[in-house]
């Protein structure tokens, strides 16, 4: 602890800008990672396959309760829009999940690309900071005493590897933290766009009487 204590106090202030960073960055990934895993994440292809079966018992109002069981995930939302619209025309029914895509998708990916730009600004911070370092250590070369040069110089030169290594310390987690939550975020809203057209589909079958006909689309690629 000594030793790490010792290499923050080393490179200046540049270590607490990207110390500041890395909180912003740590409270951003803990907060996206409990509401995509946690909130708006749900076991799709189930949750749809009782929907399907719902809709063609034509028991519309069991599927919008199934919806309600899960209030805060983000394909029931969409899935009830569609369902509340199941006895209007075909437009009214696409209107109502569009809308509802609409208002889910931007809390899906609030603040999740933001972890990029932290990632990019800790490097560049640790980088500004190796630059200060070596421009302060070349400046120990030309106007210091010679009984202080070498001291200065490893002052500067410390500044410069800290600042990098700290940077780069903050930036690669974050990076990680952005990949794997930007993969979440695509696996909700590929779920969203694919089983929602699934229900309209559905509903407007249903709508012109053909459930006894229907066949599910494929539509998964």
């Amino acid at each position: 602890m000594g030793a790490i204590a010792e290499a923050f106090r080393s490179g200046g202030p540049w270590m607490y800008l990207i110390l500041s960073t890395s909180i912003v960055a740590i409270g951003i990934a803990i907060e996206r990672f409990i509401f995509l895993f946690f909130k708006y994440d749900i076991n799709a292809e189930s949750f749809m396959a009782r929907i399907q079966k719902m809709v063609m018992a034509d028991n519309i109002d069991r599927a919008i309760k199934l919806c309600n069981a899960a209030p805060s995930r983000a394909l029931p939302k969409v899935i009830k829009a569609g369902l509340t619209r199941a006895n209007k025309g075909e437009v009214e029914i696409q209107n109502a999940i569009e809308e509802a895509t609409l208002e889910v998708v931007p809390e899906v990916q609030k603040r999740t690309d933001a972890l990029n730009g932290l990632a990019n600004i800790a490097t560049l911070l640790g980088l500004l900071g190796t630059i200060i370092g070596l421009i302060q250590a070349f400046k120990a070369l030309e106007n210091a005493s010679p009984e202080n040069r070498q001291r200065l110089l490893a002052r500067g030169i410390s500044l410069a590897m800290n600042t990098t290594a700290f940077g780069l310390i903050v930036a690669i987690p974050t990076l990680l933290a952005h990949l794997i939550l930007s993969g979440m975020t695509k696996k909700i809203l590929d779920e969203i766009d694919q089983y929602s057209v699934k229900l309209e589909n559905l509903l407007v079958t249903r709508g012109k009487g053909g459930l006894d006909d229907y066949e599910e689309p494929d539509i998964d690629e």
